[in-house]
């Protein structure tokens, strides 16, 4: 074998023992008894330690340095591995395993704090997260801020300074629109109680109509909805709430985007680095694109109205005009997750700072929910009322993904930059989406993008998509036209 041949194979091994590892913690999410805490950190400690010693081999410098890529894609391979191979020589395996261990045991912490609104239980385990995170921040920086080196692992080449410049021109326009919106009469909700069976069997038929392939995945329940996996092997969870069909509905929709975005990319891929999604912004513009500009639109509203009067009976909202303003009623709502699009990145640009702060040190843990608080009200105008509404409702801090939150504004704009490229593409598509069909959508999308992994870095997967360089303004003049327009502005 040649060098790179064997460079590869050890990629592959590599790869395919971290899909057990993501394997564990889909378990631990949906299926795991709780009492197999202990034992689950315990394993997830040992696959870290394993997977850190397989990316710290010292043979992968020397076939790195007498490697020849083949081809573009063996190249991108070898840039990928480069890179995790640096990555772990700086991080000390016992730190690797202990960060492994502390956050598979904080996700069971954090969940019962937040079922008994107690934040005091979850804060010795937050800071010692917190402090694990910040020490392997500190072997990874190379100069750079804390935080700067935490973003990196999610967003390649991404800094505090780029996402400054691009939240300083979101935060104005989504201000003054959500301040419109609110002062406007709001449309009625969608009321009553729907069957929660019901809605999981109604999911599972739009996951397949967006191009959920079944064959290589399931749909299964979780407190916080996730996608788990890649090539032929990609799950998705959901919610559901008896109350809010919409939150079952658009949480699996979320995920079908981030599923169908790695169930997409070049089987010639599979398993080694760069068969999987470019970077969690490139991701999570799948995920929005799909939820929002398709699943939100008014021509796929009209057609979901009909498919729930049919399931559920009548619906309080007496057409699908009626319904269209519901499902994208503007609210200011404690939940991110449910959080309309115009108030969810404000909800984003308010966590991103706060994990900052706690990263760089300059927020305490004990004072967290404090700030939180306030941030909120002075965001929101609404005081928080209880600490699952507030800093205990996502899981984020608690598994250690800081620097990811930031991912989701970034997957918002990249999802705006698409969708206008989309829509110049498909000039009928409304006419597919009024009859429950976004398979064109999602197959431009997998052509122009799904299709390359992570074969370019994630700014450049997106221009390359769309023909120019991403920018936040196409993601505002969305959103001020479709909502301008909802609202009678």
């Amino acid at each position: 074998m040649s060098a790179f041949d064997e460079l590869i194979a050890h990629a592959r091994e590599t790869v395919a023992l971290g899909q057990v590892a993501g394997r564990l913690g889909w378990d631990q999410e949906t299926m795991m008894p709780p009492g197999a805490a202990p034992q689950r950190a315990e394993e997830s400690a040992a696959m870290s330690s394993v997977l850190h010693a397989r990316n710290c081999n010292p043979k992968v410098a020397d076939w790195l340095d007498a490697a020849d890529a083949p081809d573009e894609a063996g190249a991108a391979n070898m840039r990928q591995i480069r890179r995790a191979h640096e990555r772990a020589t700086k991080v000390p395996a016992k730190l690797a395993a202990e960060i492994a261990r502390v956050t598979s045991l904080s996700q069971g912490i954090w969940a019962e704090a937040r079922a008994k609104q107690d934040f005091a239980a979850f804060a010795p385990t937050l800071s010692r997260v917190v402090a694990l995170k910040r020490e392997e921040a500190e072997a990874l920086s190379d100069g750079r801020s804390l935080y700067d080196t935490c973003l990196d692992d999610f967003e390649e080449g991404m800094t505090s300074e780029t996402l400054a410049a691009m939240f300083a021109v979101l935060r104005p326009r989504l201000v003054a629109l959500k301040d419109r919106l609110l002062g406007a009469p709001a449309p009625e909700a969608l009321r009553g109680q729907f069957d929660e069976n019901e809605q999981v069997r109604l999911a599972t038929d739009i996951a397949t109509r967006f191009g959920y392939d079944f064959k290589h995945g399931r749909l299964d329940k979780a407190v916080h909805p996730f996608s788990s996996g890649s090539g032929l092997d990609v799950r998705i969870t959901t919610r559901t709430d008896a109350a809010d069909p919409f939150n079952c509905l658009y949480s699996t929709i979320h995920e079908v985007g981030h599923a169908h975005y790695e169930q997409g990319i070049d089987a010639a891929y599979l398993l080694t680095p760069i068969g999987r999604g470019a970077s969690m912004g490139v991701h999570e513009s799948q995920s929005r694109i799909f939820e929002n500009q398709l699943g939100r639109s008014r021509a796929f509203t009209g057609w979901l109205f009909g498919a729930m009067s049919e399931r559920f009976g009548p619906l309080t909202t007496p057409d699908a005009d009626a319904f269209y303003a519901a499902v994208n009623r503007v609210g200011a709502g404690y939940i991110r997750t449910e959080a309309d699009e115009v108030h969810y990145n404000l909800h984003i640009l308010m966590r991103s700072d706060l994990e900052r702060g706690l990263i760089e040190g300059t927020l305490a843990v004990d004072d967290l929910p404090e700030a939180w608080n306030q941030r909120f009200e002075a965001d929101f105008g609404v005081a928080v009322d209880k600490p699952s509404h507030g800093c205990l409702q996502d899981v984020h801090w608690s598994v250690g993904l800081f620097g990811y939150f930031p991912t989701y504004t970034l997957g918002n704009v990249y999802a705006g930059c698409l969708h206008a490229a989309l829509r110049e593409a498909l000039p009928d598509l409304d006419a597919d989406l009024a009859k429950g069909d976004p398979s064109a959508a999602v197959t431009w999308l997998r052509q122009n993008l799904q299709v390359h992994g992570s074969l370019r870095a994630p700014q450049d997967t997106i221009a390359q998509a769309i023909g120019k360089a991403p920018t936040a303004e196409p993601l505002l003049d969305y959103l001020e036209a479709k909502f301008g327009a909802l609202y009678g502005l």
